[in-house]
């Protein structure tokens, strides 16, 4: 059961094979057995998995459907979950058991979602490998001596693992997509704006964005579904309606217009993942699309304004956090400033605090004008770039990431290698632009993941490319040994 996706789930349940009770106590029992090897979920919800699973059958039983009536899922854990520890990762928010449900959470627990716990993740959403999480580094199901991503690599290992079939995830500048080409995921960001962020806690606002991951571009459309549409409580939230996403998967790629980025392929690409990358463009190729070299020249600039806002905007969330309303608070403070300065001290980790101070420093009076503004117009000519080239193709093609996982603490002494390992996944985030991985290969059994971008609105387009190439290909189904 635990090899179903959740399409093939959605079959079962529809055709009364296996009820969602049954299915989710062997998924509760799987994660119990073999999470212990990869740290990947922080919370496990079995009494509420339980209850949501039984009632799902019962509304089965009453004539309903739906692709997520009963489907096991789990959710990152920044997404608030009424009665629930929703930690973000950190020491801070350890003892933080939110008041109200995320409008995600609430959107897929009405289709009828079954959620089975909430997933380990860099502190804040702030890492490329999942190391800086407060409950302990995650691990790749590839190879446990390596990272599988991050921020949302516990979502990733618990599904690449089959632990689950899919899990919600966050995407600030690649966190999504980067850990789903780690681990031979299909991970989708959306268009900024499509998926509320109300209750999902902020590390960059107007960069982050909730998606699915999953296995298959069509398990990604399944959960889309269920969490796009316009929420009047996130005011970043766009009114613009929701497509049915698995409508289009089967559709023709004849004449599609592929663009590949000059700049992508350059000295810092492991040539192993370049050759991946052209063997996935012949196979679309196959398929009836044209390629057409195009370029984005100001993509060099884009990691460091990324670098710039996203620690600014963290620095400006995180202020909340002081030991006063919620959250950790230090023992027996002397004084006001010495409770902020203490609770802080010890509640964020080392990452989150280099974090806020490049951040604070960036807004400061005397710098303000020289890093954030720039880097905020920087940001407007990456946007620039992107909708020149789709003024020529229909989607963007080339790699989700130049390396494959690196090994557990290899670049815990070097943050900055770990920063320029994002260079391809940042441009979507600054631009607002959808996003996709799907899997691509193996460079010495580790996945590599190819990426997607299309213009505004458009992950039909890219659910419908990834989509008819799993058809087409089976790196998709391969599963991790011991799993």
């Amino acid at each position: 059961m635990h090899q179903m996706t959740l399409a093939e789930i959605a079959r079962g349940l529809a055709d009364k094979k296996f009820s969602s009770e049954e299915l989710t106590k062997v998924l509760l029992a799987r994660i119990t057995q073999l999470d212990p090897q990869l740290n990947s979920f922080i919370s496990l919800t079995e009494e509420l998995a339980l209850k949501q699973a039984k009632a799902a059958d019962v509304r089965r039983a009453n004539g309903e459907s739906g692709a997520l009536l009963g489907a096991p899922i789990a959710h990152k854990d920044l997404f608030c979950t009424q009665g629930i520890r929703t930690s973000c990762g950190s020491k801070m928010l350890d003892n933080f058991k939110a008041p109200y449900d995320a409008t995600v959470v609430a959107k897929l627990a009405a289709a009828g979602a079954v959620t089975l716990g909430k997933t380990n993740m860099d502190e804040f959403a702030m890492g490329s490998a999942n190391e800086s999480s407060w409950y302990g580094a995650v691990k790749n199901p590839w190879n446990l001596e390596h990272v599988p991503g991050g921020s949302s690599g516990g979502s990733a290992a618990a599904v690449a693992a089959r632990l689950l079939p899919a899990a919600t995830a966050t995407d600030t500048g690649g966190s999504i997509r980067q850990p789903a080409a780690f681990t031979n995921l299909t991970g989708l960001k959306p268009t900024y704006g499509r998926v509320s962020r109300w209750g999902m806690i902020a590390y960059a606002s107007s960069l982050d964005q909730g998606g699915p991951l999953a296995r298959t571009a069509e398990d990604c459309a399944i959960l889309l579904q269920g969490m796009a549409g316009f929420d009047q409580n996130d005011s970043t939230s766009i009114d613009e309606p929701v497509p049915d996403y698995s409508a289009s998967l089967g559709d023709s790629l004849q004449g599609l217009r592929i663009g590949v980025p000059k700049e992508y392929f350059s000295a810092g690409l492991d040539p192993r993942i370049a050759e991946l990358i052209q063997n996935s463009i012949k196979e679309l190729q196959k398929l009836g699309a044209v390629i057409k070299e195009i370029s984005l020249p100001n993509m060099q600039h884009a990691i460091p304004a990324y670098y710039v806002i996203a620690p600014a905007e963290a620095s400006s969330n995180l202020s909340r956090f002081d030991g006063v309303r919620f959250g950790h608070r230090c023992e027996q403070p002397k004084d006001l400033i010495d409770l902020y300065k203490r609770s802080r001290g010890e509640g964020f980790g080392p990452e989150v605090q280099r974090r806020i101070m490049v951040g604070a420093y960036a807004l400061s009076a005397g710098y303000y004008d020289a890093y954030y503004l720039k880097a905020q117009k920087i940001r407007r000519l990456v946007k620039n770039d992107f909708m020149a080239a789709f003024n020529e193709v229909d989607i963007i093609l080339g790699p989700t990431t130049p390396n494959t996982a690196w090994k557990l603490g290899a670049k815990n002494s070097d943050p900055v290698a770990a920063y320029l390992e994002d260079v391809y996944t940042i441009t979507a985030n600054l631009a607002g632009l959808p996003g996709l991985s799907m899997p691509a290969g193996f460079v010495d059994g580790l996945p590599v993941g190819v990426q997607l971008l299309a213009p505004y609105f458009q992950e039909g387009r890219l659910l419908n490319v990834a989509h008819q190439y799993q058809l087409n290909t089976d790196w998709h189904t391969r599963t991790p040994t011991g799993f």
